[in-house]
């Protein structure tokens, strides 16, 4: 009989134990790790090395499962921080993360759950605070994808020890002090205003070459024609003296002593010459004339 009721109480006992472990399956032989998450086994305050997997498990009832998200989260900082021409950077970063599920137990270990502001948020300002610092404020702005990328590779470098997996870093937003940004401004405006001018001189430079290399052609052309028109008129004059000389030639070929005696004799008009000489002096022939006449 009394080994009945021992019986009783145990299987009372295991019941009890049963139901506690379903409604707490954290606590007692079995625990449940949902998608998305690792476990982490705890027994009287040491942690196990290995992880549970999503899904249940059979553990020691002694043993606590504390599940650790390992899925990849984003956070989302607003910091401060001064470029090196020291004009202050109001910033929003985002980094993206999880935790390496091999390294769960050792970043629960040395850091805790409440890494984001143990770690994570100090090493994003402090890496964020370092990159700023490299560049002048204009630069800031144009180099938005560099510094990103360099905060990335120094996050990744300082949090890979604590099993912390870096996969994005991402500066979302970058303002700067009212002056500054009117400062900005106002160099903006300059500098589309000088460009504005520099086309409009590089236009009329333009186009002064162009009305330059217009009346040139013009002038090459014009020289061109004279040119042309002094070639034919030279060519002219050539072939007419050409012709003039051919028909002298001919003209002096055919001449004799008799035709020349002929012509002379054709073209006399009958009156003696007034003047006749073959050399100095000339002799008047009128006052010869009237004295054989007297």
């Amino acid at each position: 009989m009394m080994k009945r009721s021992v019986v009783l109480v145990v299987l009372v006992i295991l019941v009890a134990l049963l139901v506690v472990d379903v409604g707490n399956p954290q606590y007692g032989f079995f625990a449940k790790v949902d998608a998305g998450y690792v476990g982490i086994v705890e027994h009287f305050g040491k942690i196990r090395d290995e992880t549970l997997q999503p899904g249940f498990h059979l553990t020691g009832y002694f043993e606590h499962v504390r599940p650790v998200d390992v899925r990849i989260q984003k956070h989302e900082y607003v910091m401060e921080a001064f470029s090196s021409d020291i004009q202050q950077v109001n910033l929003t970063t985002v980094i993206n993360l999880n935790i390496s599920p091999e390294h769960a137990p050792k970043l629960y270990t040395t850091v805790g759950m409440n890494y984001q502001s143990a770690i994570v948020e100090p090493r994003l300002l402090e890496n964020t605070k370092i990159v700023v610092s490299k560049y002048t404020a204009e630069d800031l702005v144009s180099n938005r994808e560099i510094l990103s990328n360099e905060v990335l590779e120094k996050m990744k470098a300082d949090l890979d020890q604590y099993g912390i997996v870096v996969t994005s870093v991402s500066i979302a937003n970058i303002d700067f002090t009212d002056s500054f940004e009117a400062a900005v401004e106002a160099k903006q405006v300059a500098t589309q205003n000088k460009q504005r001018a520099k086309t409009e001189q590089e236009q009329q430079t333009i186009e002064a070459q162009q009305q330059a290399e217009r009346k040139k052609i013009a002038a090459q052309a014009e020289a061109e024609v004279k040119k042309v028109d002094a070639d034919a008129e030279a060519y002219a004059a050539k072939v007419r003296a050409e012709a003039q000389a051919e028909a002298n030639k001919k003209i002096s070929e055919s001449l004799t002593q008799e035709l020349i005696e002929y012509n002379k004799i054709q073209r006399w008009n009958g009156q003696m010459p007034v003047f006749q000489g073959t050399g100095t002096p000339i002799v008047d022939m009128r006052d010869i004339l009237s004295t054989k006449t007297e």
